[in-house]
Parts: structure tokens; C-alpha cells; sequence
């Protein structure tokens, strides 16, 4: 189905319904429950930031396919992903992997001098066992993985890794590592100075969490035909190749960027708008790495990594009426299938920009979707 084969918004929005069995009532509608959304998600609120919402896909990853709901106000964004859709799919489909990292949090104590920022260590290490069950106290959907832990100066900082199940989590391990300060404080006698030290490293980009991982760890590659990419993409490997290496590796590296990719944060702030999730974390998840391979058929062959994507399927803003409908447009099931879907959706941003960057349309496209062709 194309949906831009449909002229009205109201005519669109029949087809997604009629091809996803679901009724989108709430999707370009006032549809916010007031009374929930000032006690739980705004406080001081005063009215609703109205962002349009568009559709793109199908997305094919493996057999199966998703739509991408995407809250925008960059034209040509939506179009664009529509593209590398279905370049993907026309391709076979996306192949996608991902691993359940947690959700952090990083506090930092004072102490007195090296004895005691050596005692504080062998406490933590030593202890693990007893720091899982006071946590899990906290929640019933919380267990502390594992910690780490660093030491500078008068500082011991401590880094918790919590899998929060299919919730972003972050007030959930805020509570479980308040409890977890206050044991470490009464059985050591070492003062917190912050429950957050940025150990975490949370809505920052930062190194670590490349390195270490944070949220969900998402993967996802295709291998582009010859075919596909004359006759979608209107370009060659070669092309894409050569417009990758300039920009999103030497690029990237003689400006210091942390995110050697095309647009991560584009797809991704428009798909966390849509659904509900914490836009405080886009920054952290645009740290990602693509990487491109002619293959020797001249097809190419597509990567994207994402260490750090903080989502999830419950709790926070996904509970409002249009972020539910926009999740169940999605159809994942659960927080790991979410983030490989957008995973896959990013993928899909990367193909087409790099694609258009490398045919010369960029402007073009921007002159006609985002200023109606004027």
C-alpha cells in the first residue's frame, strides 16, 4: 500500500485503518485525558503542542512488516523514509539483532582519601548480592544487572545497570538507586553527593555508552541490488560509497562528532514524539555508527549500529491516547521489538538521504515537500 496514492489526510487514514485493522479516533484529534497527563506527565499545564503525525512503510524486516508513525514538522522527512522502505523491501528486507543493555544510573559519593574510596570499591564488589534484593524491593519489574565503578579525587563514582523490563525505566531505577545510596551510606559511612553524578551517562552523548552500551543495543543491515538502487534510489553503489566515507567517517571525524552517521536523530525524535517516549534521550541515541560495503554484484551492502536507545512500550508518555495508537500502528510487541523497528526505521532515513545526497536531489526535494513546491 502506498499512501500517497491518496489525496486527503481523512482518505489516508482509511487505508492505514483498513490495512492494520485498527481505528486511529485519536490520531489527529484533541484526545488527551487532562486530568492523567497534569498529574503524571506536566506539571504548570496549560494546553497540548499540537506536531502532525505521517506514516511510512511498509518497513520489511525479516518476513515480517511495520508502519513507522513519525511527529514532524520537516517536510520531506516522511517521504524520505517512504524510500528507503522501499528500497529495503524490494531488497528482501532488513536483517536486525539487538540486545537488552538496561537502563543506568550513575550516583557519586565523597570520601576522605584513597583508603576510603578503596574500602567503598570492595563494599560494592563484595556486596552485589545484597544491592540486587534491596532494589528489586523497590519494583517487581526491576532487577540490578551489574555496577561499575570509577574513582577520582575526593569522588567514587557508581554506575547501576538495571533491566527495567518493557518500561524506559528511568524513574523506576531513580527510586531503586535512592534505596540503594542510603544502604551503601548507613553501612559505610559514606555521604552521596548526587544520585545522578553522570556516571550514567544519561541524555548526554558520551563515549561510555558506545562503549558500554545503554537501553537496547540495536543492529540492523540490507544489501541494496544494482537494481534497486537505479531504478528507487536513482543512483549507483559507488555513488552512495563514495558520499559515505566523505561524510559520516572523515566528515565526522575532522569535526569531532560523536555520531558517525547521516541522521539518526531525525527518525529517531520523530518516531519517540509519535509514541511517547522520553525526547530527553535522542541526543544519547544519535551516537551511532553506519558503515557501507560495495558488494561484488555492485550492490551495497548497509549498516547501522545504535549502542544506546532508551524506549519503551509502557509507562511515561506512551500511556496517552494518540502515543498508544501511534505504538499500535507499530505493532511491536514489546520494548526490544519497538527498538528493532526503529533500528530499522533509522536504516531506512540513512539509505535515502545518502542516496539523494549522492544523486544531487537534496535540494530538490526539500524545494518541493517542505515549500509546496514553490
Amino acid at each position: 500500500m502506498n499512501l500517497r496514492d491518496y489525496k486527503s489526510v481523512s482518505d489516508r487514514r482509511k487505508a492505514l485503518e483498513k490495512e492494520l485493522s485498527v481505528s486511529l479516533k485519536h490520531i489527529g484529534s484533541f484526545s488527551l485525558d487532562e486530568a492523567a497527563a497534569s498529574t503524571r506527565n506536566c506539571e504548570n499545564m496549560v494546553g497540548v503542542a499540537q506536531v502532525p503525525i505521517g506514516v511510512a512503510g511498509p518497513l520489511q524486516i525479516g518476513s515480517k512488516q511495520y508502519y513507522i508513525p513519525l511527529a514532524t514538522t520537516e517536510g520531506a522527512l516522511v517521504a524520505s523514509v517512504n524510500r528507503g522502505c522501499k528500497a529495503m523491501s524490494e531488497s528482501g528486507g532488513a536483517l536486525v539483532d539487538s540486545h537488552r543493555v538496561g537502563a543506568t544510573r550513575g550516583p557519586v559519593f565523597r570520601v576522605k582519601d584513597l583508603r576510603e574510596s578503596d574500602r567503598l570499591y570492595r563494599f560494592l564488589k563484595d556486596n552485589l548480592e545484597d544491592l540486587k534484593k534491596i532494589a528489586e524491593k523497590t519494583s517487581h519489574h526491576l532487577t540490578l544487572q551489574k555496577l561499575m565503578t570509577r574513582g577520582v579525587g575526593h569522588y567514587r563514582y557508581v554506575r547501576f545497570v538495571f533491566d527495567t523490563a518493557d518500561a524506559m525505566g528511568m524513574n523506576m531505577v531513580t527510586i531503586a538507586t535512592g534505596a540503594l545510596t542510603s544502604y551503601i551510606e548507613r553501612e559505610t559511612g559514606v555521604t552521596c553527593l548526587s544520585l545522578a553524578g553522570n556516571f550514567d551517562i544519561d541524555k548526554k552523548p558520551a563515549w561510555l555508552n558506545v562503549i558500554e552500551n545503554r537501553g537496547i543495543k540495536v543492529w540492523t543491515e540490507v544489501t541494496i541490488s544494482s537494481s534497486v538502487l537505479k531504478h528507487v534510489l536513482k543512483t549507483t553503489s559507488q555513488k552512495v560509497y563514495e558520499v559515505w566515507l566523505a561524510k559520516c567517517m572523515i566528515g565526522s571525524a575532522i569535526s569531532g562528532s560523536m555520531g558517525f552517521n547521516a541522521q539518526f536523530a531525525n527518525i529517531i525524535a520523530a518516531m519517540f514524539l509519535a509514541t511517547g517516549q522520553d525526547l530527553g534521550h535522542v541526543g544519547e541515541a544519535s551516537c551511532g555508527i553506519t558503515t557501507c560495503e560495495v558488494t561484488s554484484s555492485s550492490g551495497l551492502y548497509i549498516q547501522v549500529c545504535l549502542p544506546d536507545l532508551m524506549v519503551g512500550t509502557v509507562g511515561g508518555g506512551t500511556g496517552l491516547a494518540t502515543q498508544q495508537e501511534a505504538l499500535s500502528i507499530v505493532g511491536a510487541k514489546d520494548s526490544q521489538s519497538f527498538a528493532e523497528v526503529v533500528g530499522a526505521a533509522v536504516l531506512a532515513g540513512e539509505i535515502s538521504l545518502l542516496a539523494s545526497l549522492s544523486e544531487g536531489t537534496l535540494a530538490k526535494a526539500h524545494q518541493q515537500l517542505a515549500r509546496g513546491g514553490k
